[in-house]
């Protein structure tokens, strides 16, 4: 599977919209585009997106996420802008960087969340999140193309509430990282409530 290191965290059903210029990543994505097949965003905890000569070697996360294109424009020669749609995490066990600088793994996806109703104590977050999306429509609609919160809307899913807002709050790489590969959606979207409250949303 070949690997896009960047310094954010892809969360399954997140939006990410991406400028691609580099030899490697254009390469990576003619092929993805032309075969269907997807290509894995892990976060970097050291090193850079950007290959320079003298970029300190880097270092990746070990759970990630499969990006799935849905939008290609090639701009111009050489730049290229797409939109990646996050769907199955999983776990990096080997990977290597190839002369020309593509990351390549042998990766073991992980099962998806399983469905779990938002609890009524936990509803509060739902209401937040709903009417954050009422301002951005009423506001900045210009922007909403680029946003993560994307339809199909899954209101009542405790995983998809939680990494919704583990997207939009600005949190630290690691604590999206760790969000994001919590096994329990149920605990997840408990802590992102503790951080809603630490931000004051929703209060």
């Amino acid at each position: 599977m070949p690997l896009f290191p960047l310094q954010t965290v892809l969360f399954p059903g997140g939006h990410l919209p991406l400028q691609i210029f580099e030899v490697r990543y254009l390469d990576m994505v003619g092929r993805c585009h032309k075969e269907n097949t997807p290509f894995g965003v892990v976060a970097l905890t050291e090193g850079q997106e950007v290959r320079t000569p003298h970029a300190a070697t880097a270092r990746l996360e070990g759970v990630g996420t499969l990006a799935h294109l849905l939008h290609l424009d090639k701009v111009q020669a050489g730049l290229w802008r797409i939109q990646c749609q996050g769907r199955e995490r999983f776990t990096v066990l080997t990977s290597e960087q190839l002369p020309h600088g593509l990351w390549m793994a042998e990766i073991e996806v992980m099962p998806p969340d399983p469905w779990v109703t938002v609890p009524p104590d936990l509803t509060a977050a739902q209401t937040a999140l709903q009417a954050v999306l009422q301002s951005m429509q009423e506001q900045a609609p210009e922007a909403l193309g680029d946003w993560p919160l994307q339809p199909p809307f899954a209101w009542t899913d405790s995983g998809w509430l939680a990494n919704r807002w583990a997207e939009l709050l600005p949190l630290p790489l690691v604590t999206r990282q760790q969000l994001m590969s919590l096994d329990n959606p149920l605990l997840r979207l408990e802590l992102v409530c503790d951080l809603l409250e630490q931000h004051g949303v929703g209060d």
